[in-house]
Order: C-alpha cells, then structure tokens, then sequence
C-alpha cells in the first residue's frame, strides 16, 4: 500500500511540475508579444504592391480616419502592375495584431465589386490601438497573390 501511496504522489509532483513548466513558458512567450515594439521601418503606405509584384492595391476607408471599436467599410483599388484595373477577382482577408498574437475580431468580405478594380470591404473593424496588419489574398487572371497594409491606431 505504501508504495503506491509512493508512486501517486511522485506522479502528482510531476504533473504539477511539467504544469508549472508550461504555464512558465507560456507567459513568458505571451509577455514578449505583448511588449516588443514594432518594427522601426513599417510602411503605412496606403497604396502597396503585392508580394509577387503581380498586383498593385490601395485601400480607402469610408471617412476621414478609421475608427476604432466600431465597424466600418473600405474600398480597395486592385490593379495589375502595369496598371490596369482587375475585375473578377476573387478576394479574401485576414490580419490581426502581431504583437498580441491574435486576429481580426471580424470576418471582413468583398462584398460587391464595384467596377474599375474596385471592390466594397464589409466588416472591417480594429477594438484597439496598435499595430495591425490587414492582409488580401487575390486570385485573378494575373495569378494568385497577396498584399500586406500595416495600420497604427
């Protein structure tokens, strides 16, 4: 008896050992997130080419700035790299706070093409400050490609 008595509390120890561990190592990494500055060099541009160079894209959002904590629309212009406007596209969104680790906290879509390589942007919306990536996933008769927009609020 005693010695299982033994081999339970020497497993209890571990468990609780390995969870120390990984709760250690999990707010460590977290902290990092959430205190290292961004990069020095970010460009805010709000016209960008794409990673491949296959498109060229500029984002507009409805009114003067965008607002945080509330949702709201963009345009965004598509355009090949020689210029001319992309129709038919399909396109997807994602992005999130690098720093924090986490994503949108909505589900942006292309809601309606509006013609010349414009397209409507539903759904976008920032709950705080920071440093937020915004990133298109373009699928069109040039190929499949992307393109990165960094936001400071």
């Amino acid at each position: 008896m005693r010695s299982i008595i033994a081999a339970l509390r020497g497993r209890h120890l571990l468990l609780v050992r390995n969870a120390t561990i990984s709760l250690t190592a999990l707010v460590l990494l977290t902290g990092c997130m959430m205190f290292a500055r961004p990069p020095q060099d970010l460009d805010y541009a709000r016209t960008r080419a794409s990673v491949a160079g296959l498109y060229r894209a500029t984002v507009e959002p409805h009114g003067d700035s965008i607002p945080k904590g509330k949702l709201h629309r963009w345009n965004l212009h598509l355009e090949t790299a020689a210029g001319a406007p992309v129709t038919g596209a399909a396109i997807s969104i994602d992005g999130g706070m690098p720093q924090h680790g986490h994503g949108l906290p909505t589900k942006p879509q292309v809601t309606r093409e509006l013609g010349s390589g414009d397209y409507l942007v539903e759904g976008m919306k920032f709950n705080m400050g920071g440093w937020w990536v915004v990133k298109f996933h373009v699928a069109a008769a040039a190929g499949r490609d992307s393109i990165a927009f960094n936001l400071k609020l």
